[in-house]
């Protein structure tokens, strides 16, 4: 989620869509909500691959970490893009922690594995985010990868491949644009459809054409050093997408890139898609969920993500953009929660910033 890039976010079988505006702007915005309630598991999951540490570092979050969610450039008050030697992300940000009233810097970011690309003139959205990694693991921080699984951004590099795809197949696999969003579209992550990727010329479904595409923006992430990945929008069968994607395919879908990752060597967090967590954490690593606290949610379908820091030794990292930190960050510091929670805003810029722990 950031400037540039709009991120469906539904919790559960709720019908919130958490969005994330184009490239001017960036955060969600709640919709209607229904009640939590658990979703079917598909009929057939791939098993779990394990982390190849042959082809990564296998990197595993710790259960306790302060995190930052950057995902738009730097600004200041003119809105001029600021630390430019850093990909325009601000790796000295401090907050003050609820737990202690001192100034916490943090120790893992998510950011976008690209640089912010309205920061150049004319806007570049093709430029890895190198900087900004070598200047993280300089000072001993570990980075997320973000990667958008799940929809189409016209600006990214590599959208004139999903284009190609989506004539060959006569408009196949481009959905409705993200919450009204003219340039970003749900992508089909069905296997009954089929067209011809540009890239080999072959005919495959459409999910394998954006697994084939995941698989090229993983190899972008690893040549950009991050440590861990971040895909978004992996809860298609939860909105409008102008599509029909099943709880099932959706849930074998978010198995198959968590298998995909691993075998590149990173681990993955599930980003959001409480109501398939129960049944997708034997593959995924970590969780990255936001405003859990603000819907009542963090526990829901139980365990909920509240079992995975205890039973499971998996982090959660999560963001609120509307509590107070007092309504949330008493609960998230708790030893029966033990969350990695920050109040952030939905522009996701590198300030305001203030974590829980």
């Amino acid at each position: 989620m950031h400037g540039g890039r709009a991120a469906g976010c539904v919790i559960g079988t709720l019908a919130a869509v958490l969005l994330i505006a184009g490239p001017a702007s960036a955060g969600p915005a709640a919709a209607s909500r229904q009640a939590p309630a658990r979703v079917p598991a598909a009929a057939a999951l791939p098993a779990p691959v394990p982390c190849s540490t042959s082809a990564g570092s296998c990197w595993q979050p710790p259960v306790v970490a302060t995190w930052q969610y950057q995902l738009q450039g730097s600004v200041n008050s003119s809105g001029q893009c600021l630390y430019p030697g850093t990909g325009f992300i601000n790796t000295a940000v401090t907050g003050t922690s609820f737990a202690t009233g001192q100034q916490v810097a943090p120790t893992v970011f998510d950011i976008d594995i690209y640089q912010d690309g309205k920061c150049y003139t004319p806007n570049n959205y093709g430029v890895l985010n190198s900087a900004a990694v070598s200047a993280l693991h300089a000072q001993g921080d570990k980075v997320i990868g973000y990667i958008d699984a799940g929809t189409a951004e016209t600006w990214r590099p590599d959208y004139p491949q999903y284009s190609s795809f989506n004539t060959s197949c006569g408009g196949c696999l481009l959905g409705k644009p993200v919450g009204g969003f003219r340039d970003e579209f749900w992508l089909n992550i069905n296997t009954n459809v089929s067209g011809i990727n540009p890239n080999t010329g072959q005919t495959e479904t459409a999910q394998q054409f954006i697994l084939d595409e995941l698989s090229a923006r993983l190899d972008k992430a690893k040549s950009a050093g991050v440590d861990a990945i971040e895909f978004d929008n992996v809860d298609a069968y939860q909105n409008k997408t102008g599509l029909t994607i099943s709880a099932a395919t959706q849930e074998q879908f978010d198995a198959a890139i968590a298998n995909l990752a691993h075998s590149k060597g990173f681990r993955v967090g599930l980003k959001n898609d409480l109501g398939q967590a129960g049944d997708l954490q034997p593959y995924f690593d970590f969780a990255i969920n936001e405003q859990c606290w603000q819907y009542n949610e963090c526990n829901y379908p139980p365990p909920g993500l509240q079992a995975w820091p205890g039973t499971y030794g998996k982090a959660v990292f999560n963001v609120e953009y509307k509590l107070a930190t007092s309504k949330f960050c008493p609960q998230a510091n708790s030893p029966s929660y033990n969350f990695n929670s920050i109040l952030k805003n939905v522009n996701l810029y590198d300030v305001p910033y203030s974590p829980c722990r």
